[in-house]
């Protein structure tokens, strides 16, 4: 007797030569059910729910360290089996040496920018360990600590770096204040960062300037979000991710990273993005008395409906006086209009013009949300910017 189950991703074929009563046919199959992977796109889903790379590749292997201005070469392998990237982690490990020693080579250039000594380094998610023994190399295990959610990950880089620290933690419950506090001088930030959080990582470092608990960051992420990142205004691409990074950071989209460079290749560019934050003092000056939280009400209400006018997307914003999206612009605070004559570019673009309110989102500076801001809020002088302000309030403190 022969049974077979197809579909698309799932064959079972039971014995020909076995004869099988009512009881132990359905033994058979349980126990076949629960060796049954489910496949999709060369990810192997197991019994337990967990998706995972079906096989090794036979040519990735973790980058060996060597010195920033050297030429990589060819590295040991991991061994088989040892870590499997998950799907539901994100991971895609970075396999070419090349592209790994150019990335620290512009991490290298975004830290030492200004001539700061380079004393406390925070990687995020390191995986296999390729950035690792590349920062392991150049700077040592005294000045660098990671995060990292997988546990096999947290084992190999014990393994191989017993004086490196390692936190077994999720990158999106950092406390960076803490973090900086316990190292006495802000961090700064490495990252091959999984796609799918990339987003809220970036608004936990911009609320972790707020305190100067971060000094700069240079990390990877899709080439479409960094492109939001960096665009400009009156493009698809401008929104709340450029509004937001080119008020609190200078940005700057390295290079284009393409999908060969990792294992397994993503579906999708990515690119390696600086970003050099602005710290407290000259942030508060930026905002010119503007409380974030209502900068981040504004910001996110105009983008929710961005094909709305400004006038149309907050008239129904809480605690404000619709009249006012009616009024014309209020006069720049001195502090902006110094920084104009500093020749300042935020500022120079800061001033609304009379028809603002007839605008879409995406032809207002991110200056002129910041005046749109203290249009309908006011200022409020704080000494704390806000601790959470942008980060969900589920993740980190």
């Amino acid at each position: 007797m022969r049974f077979e189950i197809l579909s698309s991703s799932v064959l079972l074929v039971l014995p020909t030569t076995c004869s099988f009563s009512t009881s132990s046919l359905a033994l058979c199959q349980r126990d076949c059910h629960s060796r049954i992977k489910t496949r999709k796109y060369g990810w192997v889903q197991d019994s337990d729910g967990e998706w995972q790379w079906e096989e090794d590749d036979p040519n990735f292997a973790p980058v060996t360290a060597v010195a920033i201005d050297t030429t990589s070469t060819a590295t040991p392998q991991l061994p088989a089996g040892k870590l499997k990237p998950k799907q539901s982690l994100g991971q895609n490990y970075l396999k070419d040496p090349n592209t790994v020693a150019k990335m620290i080579r512009a991490f290298h250039e975004d830290a030492t920018r200004d001539g700061k000594p380079l004393d406390h380094i925070l990687e995020l998610g390191p995986g296999a360990g390729a950035l690792t023994d590349r920062l392991v190399e150049n700077y040592g295990t005294d000045v660098l600590q990671c995060v990292e959610i997988d546990q096999r990950a947290v084992e190999i880089l014990n393994d191989r770096y017993p004086s490196l620290l390692v936190h077994h933690a999720d990158v999106l419950q950092v406390n960076y204040p803490e973090m900086a506090k316990e190292a006495g001088q802000p961090l700064v930030v490495i990252g091959n960062l999984p796609y799918y959080i990339t987003s809220q990582i970036l608004f936990a470092l911009a609320d972790a300037s707020h305190s100067g608990s971060v000094d700069c960051a240079t990390v990877t992420m899709q080439w479409e979000v960094a492109q939001r990142m960096v665009a400009p205004t009156s493009c698809k691409d401008y929104g709340i991710l450029s509004v937001v990074f080119q008020t609190y950071a200078e940005v700057n989209s390295h290079f284009k990273i393409p999908p060969t460079v990792f294992y397994p290749k993503p579906k999708v560019d990515s690119a390696l993005v600086g970003l050099h934050f602005l710290g407290p003092a000259k942030l508060k000056e930026r905002l010119a008395g503007v409380d974030p939280r209502d900068f981040r009400t504004v910001v996110t209400t105009s983008f929710r409906q961005r094909r709305k006018t400004i006038r149309n997307s907050l008239r129904k914003l809480e605690g404000t006086d619709p009249q006012l999206l009616k009024a014309s612009p209020v006069p720049l605070p001195d502090t902006v209009i110094q920084a104009q004559e500093r020749g300042d570019e935020f500022a120079l673009r800061q001033e609304l013009p009379e028809n603002w309110g007839s605008l879409r989102p995406e032809q207002l500076t991110p200056g002129q949300f910041v005046e749109v801001t203290r249009l309908l809020y006011g200022t409020k002088e704080k000494d704390d910017l806000g601790k959470k302000v942008w980060r969900k309030r589920k993740h980190g403190s």
